[in-house]
């Protein structure tokens, strides 16, 4: 961390109450002078969008994830739902999500009019697994229709076992696309960098301000097939084409020589204005700079929690590690038994909150929001509900010290011991 590091601001909000600085938020982003600078050094460009930033964002970002085309747009749902899109999906057709994740990965589908298949998860890990998909696909199979991609989604940091979920769905000619907002700057058991879509067709991001880095608002889709590439790319700017051989109206686009009109351009499709502004992209090509320096961090704090937090076990415990990975850390998670607790989660929250300690739950299975819920039959699935039952989010952000991570555990160890 730069000596120029600060945490801006005096106070948080969450809700419509403001509290203290020293409230500890369950995440947050890390804003340096050198990020401030090369933001205002774009205010004071030519080009507050659709210039040379953002091309030198996406080629840094390819670079920090190993991937061939990086594709940036204005929020992690609109890299979702780009890369839907991207892969032709539409009415008729399904594609199977984890029900352990936040709403936007499930609504993507919905946005282009497919429908979804609730894949359930591991309970310990929260991560779709390779048998859990070939359940869903069973049950796809059974209702008599045909899935055309698949989203696993990488949570916490950690990764699905992509390899062997590729090669169910690469048997069946089903699509996969990574659900990658939580694990930027991570690498899966096999060592590669997630992003560089080893397993996957394309992976998506998020650079909203509890990532690791952020662009205040932002996401990036990356790829390894140059025609996907080029669909996000068209997608994302209302579905415009200026590249002369994709033209269809040649008495319109050409002059008489031959020659494409400087001014033409066609929309051969309907796309959206995704695009993410200069203003944003200098924000994260800044922090992506810093990737590496916040994920050993985070690291070195997930480290510290678990050695915290042996104490408690087992009644708290942090979620479950997957082999031979090397995560970048989003959130650092404990299932908690509230029975043998003696209290409820609601009652932890609140007097964490009270010690000046922020928490959340990440995630209400997407397939009992009441959308989901009503639009088909009841569906079963007991690792994501046990998942569910029993998580709570713990701060974890890279400006956190050690004592914070000791006073986070201590408040919780009083509360679960009965001195709260």
């Amino acid at each position: 961390m730069s000596n120029g590091s600060r945490r801006r601001g005096c106070t948080h909000w969450l809700g419509t109450a403001a509290v203290s600085e020293n409230f500890l938020p369950y995440g947050r982003q890390t804003i340096d002078d050198d990020d401030v600078a090369s933001v205002v050094e774009v205010l004071r460009s030519d080009y507050l969008t659709t210039g040379p930033v953002g091309a030198e964002m996406e080629t840094a970002f390819r670079a920090a994830t190993g991937s061939h085309h990086a594709v940036s747009c204005s929020s992690g749902t609109a890299a979702l739902h780009l890369a839907a899109l991207a892969l032709g999906l539409g009415e008729g057709d399904w594609a199977i999500v984890p029900s352990l994740t936040f709403v936007a990965t499930a609504n993507a589908m919905r946005f282009v009019g497919a429908d979804v298949i609730f894949c359930d998860v591991d309970p310990d890990t929260g991560l779709m697994t390779p048998e859990t998909l070939e359940v869903a696909l069973v049950a796809a199979r059974s209702a008599g229709v045909w899935v055309k991609a698949v989203f696993p989604v990488q949570l916490n940091g950690q990764c699905c076992d992509m390899a062997a979920i590729r090669q169910i769905s690469q048997d069946k000619g089903i699509a996969v696309v990574e659900d990658a907002c939580h694990t930027l700057g991570g690498r899966d058991m096999e060592g590669a960098r997630v992003g560089a879509c080893s397993h996957s067709d394309m992976a998506c991001f998020s650079l909203h301000p509890v990532k690791v880095i952020t662009a205040g608002e932002g996401g990036v889709v990356t790829t390894n097939d140059m025609e996907l590439a080029g669909k996000l790319e068209a997608l994302r700017n209302h579905g415009i084409q200026r590249e002369p051989g994709t033209f269809s109206n040649a008495e319109l686009a050409f002059d008489e020589y031959g020659a494409a009109n400087p001014w033409y351009y066609e929309m051969p499709e309907i796309g959206f204005n995704y695009r993410l502004s200069d203003i944003h992209a200098a924000l994260a090509l800044s922090q992506i700079a810093k990737l590496e320096a916040f994920t050993a961090r985070r690291r070195t704090l997930v480290a510290r929690y678990d050695a915290a937090l042996a104490g408690l076990t087992p009644i708290v415990r942090p979620f479950a590690r997957m082999p031979g990975q090397n995560p970048a850390w989003h959130l650092y998670v404990v299932l908690i038994d509230f029975e043998a607790a003696g209290v409820s989660r609601a009652q932890v929250m609140n007097q964490l909150r009270e010690a000046g300690i922020g928490t959340q739950v990440h995630y209400l299975p997407v397939h009992r929001q009441p959308y989901y819920a009503e639009r088909g039959e009841p569906v079963d699935l007991p690792g994501a509900d046990a998942y569910y039952a029993r998580a709570l989010s713990l701060p974890l952000f890279t400006t956190m010290s050690d004592d914070d991570v000791d006073r986070v555990v201590g408040a919780l160890t009083d509360i679960i011991e009965g001195r709260g």
